[in-house]
């Protein structure tokens, strides 16, 4: 009877034995996440400047602890109308396009996380550290963001603060990482072929190599045709039209819902908000106030009054959006005028009749009432709202996130943000 096989333990370097592994396999992939990790992140704070989360009152602000990490927002602005379809859709559709890269790149360096002894210096610790934030930070956003794109909930907490607060810690680790690896990065991809493991300074190269299975060049073919697999079962959600067919990953992907004027994606519905047919009846009134001014007005009040239609789409932070629908309604500017703010109106605080829930009183600011496009919309496609679609009355305004674009609206306080 042969000899037991002695144990080798994943801290030996004998231990990874992929032929696939070294430093120019790892500076390929991590080149192509510098890239798309950086627009991620760029994208991810204009998500959130888009919330006007920096409005008294802090209605939207979902992060009330973010202190100096909110140096950036600005009045988020009203042109051109499709922005916000743009930058969410992009932050989405990279994210799920880069998950292929991100596992491959992990699977490169898993060696360096079994390196012993765990720290030889100052300088080593502070590697080792950034690279258990930058691991631990990648898959915490990833996983949280794929999870909120399913509108899969399982995690303790709100997802903005969630994803906010780990958005900042990873994008800290990734500065360092990247300052710590930029000049050994640009080294591998100068040089044509990895050296062997004596000469290797990365511990990435096998010491006891296995007989390759597939070509490195193989290897990162899969990796791309897996995150073109990704994008084209992805990208059609905000894409729109024909392309839509193709989001099979996407919650809001595949045909659209129902018929007709109001066949188009809705992100709650007016059961799962807890609105009833019976609350949006023939004793349903809007409220309207603001400098010191109220008044009231029942919906064929709403439809005396001058009508605008205007194009604009629906796009949510999921990632998914609608083509341009044709809304029709009253301006909110001119609503602000019926409580004598015409001059220049301000901000208003929309609320609904929704019970509960992240955004049942949402805030717009004053550029956003200013838009001639910016509508409390009664009518879409020509028809009547349906209940889903925020009848008897619902916000839209140009680029703006979908929970801003309140339905089921009940009162509007203009100069309350």
């Amino acid at each position: 009877m042969g000899a037991a096989r002695r144990f080798t333990p994943p801290t030996s370097p004998a231990f990874w034995r992929s032929p696939l592994r070294g430093p120019r396999l790892t500076a390929l992939l991590g080149v192509v996440l510098l890239a798309g990790i950086t627009l991620l992140f760029v994208t991810g704070l204009l998500s959130y400047a888009a919330y006007n989360p920096d409005l008294a009152g802090g209605v939207n602000d979902k992060t009330p602890g973010k202190g100096l990490l909110g140096f950036y927002l600005f009045a988020w602005p009203t042109g051109p109308h499709w922005l916000y379809r743009l930058t969410q859709g992009v932050h989405v559709t990279l994210g799920v396009v880069l998950v292929p890269v991100l596992l491959a790149k992990l699977w490169s360096v898993i060696p360096k996380l079994f390196t012993m002894p765990p720290a030889r210096s100052i300088g080593h610790a502070l590697e080792r550290l950034s690279l258990l934030l930058l691991v631990g930070g990648a898959l915490f956003e990833f996983v949280t963001g794929l999870l909120n794109v399913q509108l899969d909930y399982v995690f303790p907490g709100s997802f903005y603060s969630l994803h906010f607060y780990g958005a900042w810690v990873f994008i800290g680790a990734f500065v360092v990482h990247v300052a710590l690896k930029l000049p050994r990065t640009v080294r591998a991809l100068r040089e044509r072929t990895d050296p062997d493991a004596a000469a290797d300074d990365t511990g990435l190269v096998a010491v006891r190599p296995a007989p390759p299975t597939v070509s490195r060049r193989g290897a990162l073919g899969l990796v791309g045709a897996g995150s073109m697999l990704l994008l084209l079962t992805t990208a059609g959600q905000s894409i729109g039209g024909w392309w839509r067919r193709t989001a099979l990953l996407a919650p809001h992907g595949g045909a659209e819902p129902g018929s007709g004027p109001n066949g188009f994606q809705i992100n709650k519905s007016a059961a799962g908000a807890g609105v009833r047919a019976r609350d949006t009846g023939e004793d349903w009134q809007l409220t309207v106030e603001g400098g010191g001014r109220r008044v009231r007005l029942s919906r064929a009040e709403l439809l005396r009054l001058p009508q605008y239609e205007v194009a604009l789409p629906i796009a949510c932070v999921e990632g998914w959006s609608t083509e341009d629908q044709r809304w029709s309604g009253v301006r909110l500017r001119d609503l602000a005028a019926l409580v004598g703010l015409d001059e220049a109106p301000p901000g208003v605080l929309v609320e609904s009749l929704q019970l509960s829930g992240a955004f049942r009183r949402a805030a717009l600011r004053d550029n956003q009432v200013r838009d001639p496009r910016s509508l409390l919309a009664l009518r879409v496609g020509g028809a009547e709202l349906s209940l889903d679609h925020g009848y008897p009355a619902r916000i839209i305004v140009p680029a703006a996130p979908g929970v801003l674009n309140t339905k089921w609206v009940a009162r509007m306080t203009f100069g309350a943000v």
